[in-house]
């Protein structure tokens, strides 16, 4: 990189902006980024795009003409009205005032989810709760569209999540120890191009080579080769979606009527195996889940099923799990049952051995991480106390004063008034988008701060605009490696975007808490503030770190990295006496005696087959005859960067493309680059057709991400014409312990689009009256 260019990050490494030949901004990767993201450079173009940018602040004409009440049928067809910045927020903080006053801070829902930044000042979920909660509250959420399944159950099993969110068993014990890695749901490369806090140094393309180097036989479970596409000749095994957990147990009846199974281990490091071993054997049910049993539900062989569980217990054998298959109808049951399988080979603390969840769902989840003290805006605390499980929230919008079950917990949902998003897109990551407009049509107001012209911002009320990384100074902190880097300002914002911190600061100002806002801080005072508390709690943990004029020239800092490789559950296997789980029995718990007290028949005490809602071996599967994978895109992050040019350059026909097999195709009259409509009973999408033999029969599969744009804005139950699989997703939750998202279990059918292709117009600036 060249030196005097500034440095900034993304999610997608860190990186310095210089000046190219045309004279036009360009990217300069680190150069000890051995596998840099094209994603950084489209993150550029993206900023520079003024058909997208938010430019000024905007009201729908609706709501200004009309008030907060009963226009909400407008949103999204309506066009803008700018005002001043003056009279936007005299404006904003009166509606915040009039609903706290008339229906109480529980009205008021922060929806403030997404990866707007990696920043740990400008970091907008962050900016948005502190003034809310100096405001007197707001309703939260918990939990994540990611691994929202995974976050509440694997706590319950093993005591905490570290081997859902990393550091996972390191790559390098895998190399040296591993003999069978068998993937399920794969370990796709395209999704490791990022990580929440930036990503200096892309490896996991490297590691997955020197798996293959080292002999280690790969597996990979999924109804996508392309899941496994960086372990080279590894074995693909496709079952139907939905049905892991069915070809799971299949493997562990094996291994229990063989006699492969590690009776020693699970006596001494697990509890409930007996009543698990019961269900499975059918002694408690009258089942038996046998590998042909478990043939007749996943379509793979019996014969393969019993192989592959012989195979396992005779090697050093890694069980590995991707996000995605947890995003599922009963998502909880896979990952228990990936567990459970791990304890019953014995290998779980043991190097290269076990279990772990996330290889390939993030980057760097397999290197080990420096502990670090890193710089964060402090949000305060809510005095609101109700909150919803974060997928719950179209059936909050839709039903004020009705409940949920959640974790042994019954939640309330509040009748919210006021919906608040910055940095975020539900459009993007939620499922059923027709259920969702409902809800979101109810509300009084809607606001929300972005960069772009998101579809989340299209169907707002009041739009303010915010600056990009690129237009702010902010500091990073990723944590593989372990590193701070300066974000420095490459250019100016542009029209009148300003800084979330800046907006929020305005308004407490004239709600009269603003020096408790910015407790008489600006930008660079924030900045000097967060870097000198988080120096000294380093200072006091044995590592020095540069003062802040030091750490700004020299534009990063990194954490010692460890010495070791991880290897999950090392210290417990070594003695569980000493280090116990953090679970009642201290032991992994096949069978929870606090799962089983919830009484949830969709859950279980242990894991088990639970038929999901939609699948291809149900009934629902005559009508909707194609299971819809909708998994993470290679060309963008969840929908940010849509706007950017190798996304846009990604299209069909300007549409999102879709995989099918070709006999699926064939049998439908497609061929490759049709234009095509995917649809179900929930709703229907346009998207450019790519026939492969990657995908099962069966299957097709549509990318998350694509910005939603209706044929008829704001009418209901209208044609996506972008192809944003969630207009075809089921809004329900995994089960009551989690209420989880279950965006993989989708079924549809899919034909030529025969009428007018229409234009593209999401990435167009919105009517302006």
């Amino acid at each position: 990189m060249t030196d005097t260019a500034p440095i900034t990050g993304s999610h997608w490494g860190v990186f310095r902006v210089g000046i190219g030949a045309d004279g036009a901004p360009v990217v300069l990767p680190n150069p000890k980024d051995p596998d840099p993201s094209p994603l950084a450079g489209s993150f550029l173009d993206a900023a520079r795009d003024m058909g997208t940018r938010t430019l000024r602040p905007m009201v729908r004409k609706g709501w200004l003409e009309g008030g907060p009440k009963g226009t909400g049928a407008g949103r999204g067809a309506e066009p803008f009205v700018a005002l001043p910045w003056d009279e936007m927020l005299d404006l904003v903080a009166a509606e915040v005032d009039r609903v706290r006053t008339e229906h109480g801070n529980e009205s008021i829902y922060a929806g403030s989810y997404g990866w707007a930044s990696a920043g740990r000042l400008h970091f907008a979920q962050g900016t948005l709760k502190r003034f809310l909660g100096l405001a007197g509250g707001f309703t939260n959420s918990v939990g994540n569209y990611s691994f929202g399944a995974a976050s509440v159950l694997v706590p319950h099993i093993v005591g905490n999540g570290q081997s859902v969110q990393g550091p996972l068993t390191s790559w390098s014990s895998i190399v040296e120890h591993t003999t069978l890695l068998v993937s399920f749901g794969g370990v796709p490369l395209k999704n490791t191009q990022i990580n929440h806090g930036g990503l200096p140094e892309h490896d996991d393309r490297g590691w997955q080579d020197r798996i293959v180097e080292a002999g280690v036989k790969v597996v990979c479970i999924s109804p996508l080769r392309d899941d496994v596409a960086g372990l080279h000749g590894a074995e693909w095994i496709a079952p139907r979606p939905n049905t892991d957990t069915a070809l799971m147990l299949g493997i562990a009846h094996t291994l229990i009527a063989e006699g492969l199974h590690d009776t020693a281990f699970l006596a001494r490091y697990c509890t409930g195996f007996d009543i698990f071993r019961a269900y499975v054997t059918g002694e408690a049910d009258g089942v038996t889940k046998d590998a042909a049993w478990a043939a007749a539900i996943t379509q793979v062989d019996a014969e393969i099923i019993r192989a592959l569980a012989r195979r396992m217990a005779e090697a050093r054998t890694l069980i590995t799990a991707c996000w995605s298959i947890q995003r599922a109808d009963h998502g909880e049951q896979p990952y228990w049952m990936a567990i459970t399988l791990a304890a019953m080979l014995g290998q779980i603390g043991l190097p290269g051995g076990g279990y772990g969840f996330g290889y390939g769902a993030v980057g760097g989840v397999g290197t080990p991480r420096a502990r670090a003290v890193t710089p964060r805006l402090p949000v305060g605390p809510n005095p609101v106390r109700n909150f919803i499980p974060v997928a719950r929230i179209a059936d909050m919008l839709l039903d004020p004063g009705g409940s949920c079950e959640y974790d042994g917990k019954r939640v309330e949902y509040p009748d919210v008034r006021l919906v608040w998003w910055a940095g975020g897109n539900p459009f993007h990551h939620h499922q059923d988008i027709n259920r969702l407009l409902e809800g979101w049509r109810r509300v009084d107001t809607v606001i929300v701060n972005d960069p772009w012209w998101t579809p989340c911002a299209r169907h707002a009320d009041i739009v303010l605009p915010s600056t990009t990384t690129l237009e702010r100074d902010d500091i990073g902190a990723a944590t593989v490696p372990a590193m701070l880097f300066a974000m420095q300002k490459c250019m100016d914002p542009p029209g009148e975007a300003r800084n979330d911190l800046d907006i929020f600061a305005a308004l407490s100002d004239r709600m009269g808490f603003g020096a408790a806002y910015t407790e008489g801080r600006d930008e660079s005072g924030w900045l000097r503030h967060l870097y000198d508390v988080a120096r000294q709690q380093n200072a006091e943990a044995g590592v020095e770190m540069p003062d802040f004029d030091a750490f700004w020239e020299a534009g990063t800092f990194e954490f010692p990295r460890p010495e070791n490789p991880v290897v999950l559950f090392d210290s417990f296997r070594a003695d569980p006496i000493a280090a116990p789980l953090k679970t009642p029995s201290g032991k992994i718990e096949i069978f929870s005696e606090t799962i089983a007290g919830f009484g949830y028949d969709d859950c279980p005490g242990h894991p088990a087959w639970l038929e999901p809602a939609e699948w291809l071996g149900g009934a629902k599967a005559t009508t909707w005859p194609l299971h819809l994978v909708s998994n993470q895109p290679r060309t963008r992050l969840h929908g940010q960067l849509d706007s950017g040019p190798v996304s846009r350059d990604s299209k069909i026909s300007g549409r999102e493309p879709v995989w099918m097999h070709p006999d699926d195709a064939a049998a439908r009259g497609l061929v490759a680059g049709d234009v095509v409509r995917l649809f179900n009973d929930r709703g229907a999408c346009l998207a450019g057709l790519v026939p492969t033999g990657d995908i099962r029969p069966g299957v097709v599969m549509l990318a998350t991400g694509a910005w939603y744009d209706p044929l008829e804005p704001g009418a209901k139950d209208t044609l996506d014409i972008h192809g944003n699989p969630n207009m075809l997703t089921l809004d329900k939750g995994t089960s009551r312990l989690s209420q989880a998202p279950i965006s993989q279990t989708a079924l549809v059918e899919v034909e030529k689009w025969s009428g007018p292709l229409p234009d593209i117009t999401v990435f167009r600036q919105p009517e302006h009256a």
